[in-house]
């Protein structure tokens, strides 16, 4: 298991062999057959970190050049990096702590863990193990929570710089209900969030997030700040929470007693819209999630956090009916969350279907977990689908991963069962390669193909 150090410009020209699979639409409303693209000897042609060919191997072989090295992974499949569209990388050291139910882990765990990125050096260095776990796990992009503390949202951006990921964070706003050394200010929250847009949303690869934690810490003055940031900032995303937990809408009832609901509390703070997106959505009412889909705004769709916490089941099929179609990505909601892997997360949103009696089939997970979370960001033009003019992040799955898992492939009788093989058994342990930008960025077996 080896991570690699990235190049950065993308200078060169890169290619990766091997069955390509991906989803170029949104196969909820097109249909399975529609968005799929299913090439068993294809090859992906990265130059300057965007991809300049995807197709057959046999009709691009003559575009490649005897000094070009091609990385060839026979019998594995080739695809779009992972999107993780909800996820705290201050909270990676307390997945798995025992939780009662959402406000009491916050208290608990999560507000005890975020005070220690106070100090500049721990946050740097948890940077560096969410990045490992996030490349070994496939995700190359993430939309992320740091803590209230400028150095934290520091120290994630410059990973990602090193790493030369797409990544979005942003700096915690919350200045009520909270421990006193997590508390900031309306303008400290303008102030130190305004800093850091100005030293990170752009650079290189990566993208702010303006980021009021959830309704219940912010008060009004707070909310209005966070839309004044995204107002002044374009290309900013607004990463929040909504609706995760029945305990939770009733305190933003007490909280906002002029409020239509806990959605309109975003809605008339003018944070809602395109690059909006919100964290579980569990408990949204037909009227809310009819909001969501008029406003462009998106919901992360967090199976493995909302089973651990006990919040609910998320009716994805409501979520993505034809007359409201919400935009709904995959997220893994580390740490309330219980794993990197959105082939995991898959797995667990697939019985969260099956509980609210609809069977989710592999590739509108494959779409949930790649393209579905890069249109939730706003960013489907640059990654979530191996096409031409797309940023080069790849990943390479390995059906033959484990010995249960190569004994269940060689069974299979058609991609979509492959693909739901790999979503309900796969793990970090199925990630074979992760290409940043078209470079090799960690490789499960210690080199390239």
């Amino acid at each position: 298991m080896v991570f690699y150090e990235a190049q950065h410009g993308g200078a060169g020209t890169h290619a990766v062999r091997g069955h390509i699979v991906t989803v170029k639409g949104d196969p909820f409303v097109e249909g399975d057959d529609d968005v799929l693209v299913d090439i068993a000897d294809g090859l992906v042609i990265i130059e300057n970190g965007l991809i300049t060919a995807v197709g057959p191997y046999g009709e691009l072989s003559d575009r490649l050049t005897a000094d070009l090295h091609v990385d060839h992974y026979p019998d594995r499949i080739i695809t779009a990096g992972f999107v993780d569209s909800h996820v705290h990388y201050v909270q990676t050291g307390i997945i798995g702590a025992f939780g009662a139910q959402l406000i009491d882990w916050l208290n608990e765990y999560t507000f005890v863990a975020e005070q220690r990125f106070s100090d500049p050096a721990y946050a740097a260095a948890v940077a560096k193990v969410f990045f490992d776990e996030l490349l070994r796990n496939g995700t190359t992009t993430a939309l992320a929570f740091a803590a209230v503390y400028p150095g934290s949202v520091d120290a994630f951006f410059q990973e990602s710089l090193r790493r030369g990921t797409r990544m979005a964070a942003g700096k915690v706003l919350m200045d009520r209900n909270a421990p006193e050394a997590l508390l900031d200010t309306p303008q400290s929250a303008y102030d130190d969030s305004k800093a850091l847009i100005e030293r990170w949303h752009g650079n290189g690869r990566n993208l702010y997030a303006v980021t009021p934690r959830f309704a219940p810490t912010s008060t009004q003055e707070e909310l209005d700040v966070a839309a004044t940031l995204r107002r002044e900032t374009p290309g900013a995303l607004m990463h929040t929470h909504v609706s995760e937990n029945l305990g939770e809408i009733a305190w933003v009832r007490s909280l906002f007693p002029t409020s239509k609901g806990y959605l309109d509390v975003y809605d008339t703070s003018g944070l809602l819209g395109p690059g909006a997106v919100l964290a579980h959505g569990v408990h949204l009412t037909l009227a809310e999630r009819i909001r969501v889909a008029e406003t462009h705004s998106a919901v992360a769709h967090c199976p493995t956090s909302n089973l651990f916490l006990g919040s609910g089941l998320f009716h994805v099929h409501q979520a993505k009916n034809l007359h409201h179609n919400m935009t709904v990505g995959l997220g893994t909601d580390i740490g309330a969350g219980t794993s990197f892997s959105i082939l995991s997360t898959m797995n667990e949103a697939y019985k969260v279907a099956q509980l609210t009696q609809y069977p989710l089939d592999s590739i509108k997970m494959l779409y949930l977990g790649t393209l579905g979370g890069a249109q939730a960001l706003g960013i489907e033009d640059k990654v979530g689908s191996l096409e031409v003019g797309k940023e080069g992040d790849v990943i390479v799955l390995d059906p033959q991963a484990t010995d249960l898992l190569a004994f269940r492939s060689a069974q299979v009788g058609s991609l979509e069962e492959q693909l739901f093989v790999l979503a309900t058994m796969g793990d970090d342990r199925t990630v074979a390669a992760t290409y940043v930008g078209g470079e090799l960025a960690y490789s499960r077996d210690g080199h390239a193909a």
